[in-house]
């Protein structure tokens, strides 16, 4: 059955107002909680290298909620939204980017190390397609364990030039794994458009000759992310095998840092009319123009909302500011060795 049918029960028209409101303040949290990172990086409050997910907190808003608390996501080096969406702590998160002892990964890790075992989430890294075999390898134990648990790999573009990602879908294709790829598709490789990376076709084409579902997605609307992902997780429950999703979607900031035009540098080539284009495009303003025009809420219950995530996201930085580093005693303490 195509994933387009399999989807019906979920047309957005049939959304109740607790629903769009949940959707409306993760989203907010995660746009509030990125933006919050820009002072304390620009004056050097935070020392580790950060990439912001503003503009496109909508693939990891919709994705997440599609899933079920049993599921798993594995992320990237951008990955603050995929950890907040999946139920991790706000302050932990914080933290973490302060470098923190109270840190989800006790400070050792940073912005690009995040990680929430408890809550589904198993890590995220820098390394291009780094945790895509990792999904793989716990979609496997699904399969073999036979229960109802859904993995999803979080991956960007640039992770289409990756050995691992083929690798990876051909074994999932053969063994008809419960995993979904999730490429988040920002239109640039680090620096460079992606159409001077790889061939100028749709990325979701390179799961087709595996006979892998796929479906390319506006991964600015919400609605149509938390649809898409809802059916492929389905699928894989009833053990049709992966699906790829890919999700187009851009981002607001820098590749790292809130400016790739910091300090004299030039880095960012990516046209200003094209920015601007996108910022048109706000996932979270569209999301606030179709929650009000459909009667769901008002202007006011947004605002709200706003304001008390802002508290939360403060109260969060203060928490942080005050916490221990670790201690330099303590560099080999939660490091793995045979």
């Amino acid at each position: 059955m195509p994933l387009a049918e399999r989807r019906q029960i979920n047309r957005r028209d049939r959304y109740d107002a607790a629903t769009g409101l949940a959707l409306y303040r993760m989203m907010r949290v995660i746009r509030t909680v990125e933006e919050s990172f820009v002072s304390p990086i620009l004056d050097g409050t935070i020392k580790c290298p950060v990439h912001l997910y503003s503009g496109e907190e909508a693939v990891a808003t919709g994705v997440c909620t599609a899933l079920e608390p049993e599921d798993v996501v594995f992320g990237t080096h951008r990955s603050h939204g995929h950890f907040l969406a999946k139920g991790g702590s706000l302050d932990a998160l914080v933290a973490e980017v302060y470098c923190r002892e109270t840190g989800c990964s006790r400070g050792r890790g940073g912005s690009m190390h995040v990680i929430e075992p408890t809550v589904g989430m198993l890590g995220a890294a820098p390394i291009v397609a780094g945790t895509i075999s990792l999904a793989l390898g716990v979609a496997l134990a699904s399969r073999v364990r036979g229960d109802r648990r859904v993995t999803v790999a979080f991956f960007g573009d640039g992770a289409t030039g990756e050995g691992v990602l083929y690798e990876a879908m051909n074994f999932a294709a053969l063994k008809k794994l419960p995993l979904v790829f999730a490429c988040e598709n920002n239109l640039y490789s680090t620096h460079m458009p992606i159409r001077e990376v790889r061939v100028d076709v749709p990325i979701v084409d390179v799961a087709r000759p595996f006979g892998i579902a796929c479906e390319r997605i506006d991964g600015n609307d919400v609605f149509a992310v938390y649809e898409a992902a809802f059916a492929a997780a389905e699928a894989c429950r009833a053990g049709q095998g992966p699906v790829f999703l890919e999700f187009l979607t851009y981002r607001m900031r820098g590749h790292v840092g809130p400016n790739d035009n910091l300090q004299g540098t030039q880095t960012d080539i990516r046209p200003p009319e094209e920015v601007e284009e996108w910022k048109l495009r706000d996932p979270l303003v569209g999301l606030q123009q179709a929650l009000i025009a459909s009667g769901v809420c008002t202007r006011d219950q947004l605002d709200a909302i706003d304001n008390d995530v802002a508290l939360l996201v403060e109260r969060a930085h203060t928490a942080a500011r005050v916490s221990p580093r670790p201690h330099e005693s303590e560099l080999n303490r939660y490091v793995f060795h045979s």
